[in-house]
């Protein structure tokens, strides 16, 4: 059992950068893989990046490649979302999850056992 609470959300220009953060509760957050994901108004919740429990894996959706980085610091049960070069595009409300098992990344949202409520990322034009 985990929980997890997004902090980090706001308002950015075009080409600005915002941190996200998902705060975790719990027992034995260090064992569980983590993602983001995010859904735009219209849209299926869209993967954006995991990491592995031990951190030594990370994966990321191609919009977000080369712009957005995963990290995590098991010590402060927390796991990050540099997003830099933000884009209208990436305006939606961006969610972070918790999946036990093999330590891996996960890209499909089915397979995590935890999620947050949320934080919203607006960026202007």
């Amino acid at each position: 059992q985990v929980q997890l609470v997004e902090s980090g959300g706001g308002l950015v220009q075009a080409g600005g950068s915002l941190r996200l953060s998902c705060a975790a509760s719990g027992r034995t957050f260090s064992s569980y893989n983590m993602g983001w994901f995010r859904q735009a108004p219209g849209k299926e919740r869209e993967f954006v990046a995991a990491i592995s429990w031990s951190g030594g894996r990370t994966y990321y959706a191609d919009p977000v490649k080369g712009r957005f980085t995963i990290s995590r610091d098991n010590a402060k049960n927390t796991v990050y979302l540099q997003m830099n070069s933000l884009k209208p595009e990436d305006t939606t409300v961006y969610s972070c999850a918790a999946q036990q098992g093999p330590d891996r990344v996960n890209a499909a949202y089915s397979i995590y056992d935890y999620w947050g409520q949320g934080t919203q990322v607006t960026v202007s034009s």
